[in-house]
């Protein structure tokens, strides 16, 4: 899959998933403040609606169906009332409820959250959260088995309510043909011998995990994530670990890679319940439709972008991610600055600039962009015109034209600013826009950048990042050549 984020929405129509876990009904009660009570130093609520959303796997389920996939939820709910409106919020979400396994005996999780004018005052939750008894696991397990050969992706949604005991793990483990397993839970150690292809821990989980203090300030939790990439992979089992950071977006640690960090492009809302849901959601199923992890990262972080802008248990709206992922505002198609750039005395913020073709987007060029994306406030790329690239690499390329490299290169949380330029060097940009860090890939040695002087001499430093290994578009196209060649 290329590092085409607005393709990935048609190439995962379709997809079967099976999300296994704790089920939620998020049930939300709102109105208007009218004082204080004279009981006791609260606010007194006057209630003007009450509305259900699904939560937990039920959200994680209900994200996947409006991404285009065909989930399947496999959860144990109570026979109450709150099962039956778990029941309702699922069927207007469009996800099945037949594999839904009750038991008499446990009520469902019902989380109440009291809000007034979208700010929450309260929240109370009830239901059963003990390990489910043998006879339910027994049924769980039975559809789990039967489920398991129909479906394309399984996640696993963990909240600690009981779900997952010894015989449901047992299930997971005895499958010898498991397709792509992805874990969100609160104990990811618990699925260690299990060995998932991905998991995606929040901060406090990874932090939990390592057994390592909880940081406050962005730099200082991404480097800590960072720093103990071994450990995190090692105690989780995983393949792959995303960790989400909310307002400071997501890392992705992967053995013998460099880590990926994917930016959060708005600040949350106050009540926004379920981010977290949509980002699993929305990661898994690229990772299982071919993208590489940081494609992956940056699809799934501006999933989750469409719903932290709402209150309440939000869905992702595929209409808002399409727009996003197709968006050209922040490219610069003339090549024309603004003055707020090049006035370098009176910007606020850390410029970070690199440059390339980018011709066929992939992996390697996204953790590129998002470790530079780290080293300031924000990113401009630089994007070779194709005059520039045939005369650079011949007169086959480039493969995808400017303006279809622009768009793609836009639609990555990270990048800020897109500008093309048709010299065989970003000098003259340089010169223009003064940048406090100039970023090149370590491929490159700092005597073969001429633009390095130039960069020092008018006050900012060049730092090489370390590449991908096996990643370039010169290689994926001699592989396309060669697999054509085969037929």
């Amino acid at each position: 899959m290329s590092g085409d984020l607005l393709g990935l929405l048609s190439a995962i129509r379709g997809l079967r998933v099976l999300v296994v876990g704790d089920a939620i009904l998020d049930r939300y009660l709102t109105g208007t403040s009218t004082g204080l009570s004279r009981e006791a130093p609260v606010p007194v609520v006057e209630l003007t609606s009450e509305h259900d959303q699904c939560g937990g796997a039920a959200n994680v389920a209900a994200n996947l169906r409006a991404l285009g996939a065909e989930p399947q939820l496999l959860s144990v709910v109570g026979a109450d009332p709150a099962g039956q409106r778990l029941r309702a919020a699922l069927a207007a979400a469009q996800v099945g409820t037949g594999d839904l396994v009750v038991d008499e005996s446990r009520s469902t999780v019902v989380k109440r959250r009291v809000l007034a004018r979208e700010q929450m005052l309260l929240r109370m939750d009830e239901g059963s959260t003990g390990p489910i008894t043998a006879a339910t696991a027994g049924e769980l397990t039975r559809r789990l088995s039967d489920q398991l050969h129909r479906c394309d992706l399984v996640i696993a949604c963990d909240y600690g309510y009981g779900t997952f005991t010894g015989p449901v793990v047992e299930a997971l483990a005895r499958y010898p043909r498991r397709p792509l397993f992805a874990v969100d839970s609160r104990t990811p150690e618990h699925f260690r011998s299990l060995h998932p292809d991905v998991v995606k821990p929040n901060y406090d989980e990874a932090v939990t995990l390592l057994g390592k203090p909880r940081l406050d300030s962005c730099g200082d939790r991404v480097s800590q994530v960072v720093d103990h990439q071994a450990s995190l992979l090692e105690r989780s089992g995983a393949e792959l670990v995303a960790v989400t950071l909310d307002r400071d977006g997501a890392v992705v640690l992967q053995a013998g890679r460099p880590s990926v960090r994917t930016c959060a492009a708005v600040r949350e809302a106050e009540t926004t319940v379920g981010a977290g849901d949509t980002f699993t959601a929305a990661f898994a199923l690229a990772l299982t439709a071919g993208a590489e992890p940081a494609s992956a990262a940056e699809f799934a972080s501006a999933a989750a972008g469409t719903v932290v802008r709402k209150p309440g248990t939000a869905i992702c709206d595929p209409a808002e991610l399409r727009r996003t992922l197709a968006s050209t505002g922040k490219v610069l198609p003339d090549g024309e600055l603004p003055a707020w750039l090049t006035d370098v005395a009176g910007r606020s913020c850390q410029v970070v600039f690199t440059n390339g073709c980018f011709d066929i987007l992939h992996g390697g060029h996204v953790s590129l962009l998002s470790r530079a994306k780290a080293l300031g406030e924000l990113l401009v790329v630089g994007v070779n015109a194709d005059e520039s690239v045939r005369r650079l690499k011949g007169p086959s390329r480039p493969v995808v034209p400017l303006a279809e490299r622009m768009r793609v290169l836009a639609a990555l949380g990270c990048v800020d600013v897109v500008v093309p330029f048709h010299a065989d060097s970003p000098a003259e940009l340089i010169e223009r826009l003064r940048p406090d860090v100039y970023v090149k890939g370590d491929d490159y040695a700092f005597e073969d950048l001429p633009e390095a002087s130039l960069v020092e001499r008018l006050g900012g430093r060049v730092e090489l990042l370390r590449t991908v290994a096996d990643q370039s578009t010169t290689k994926i196209i001699r592989d396309i050549h060669a697999l054509s060649g085969e037929r």
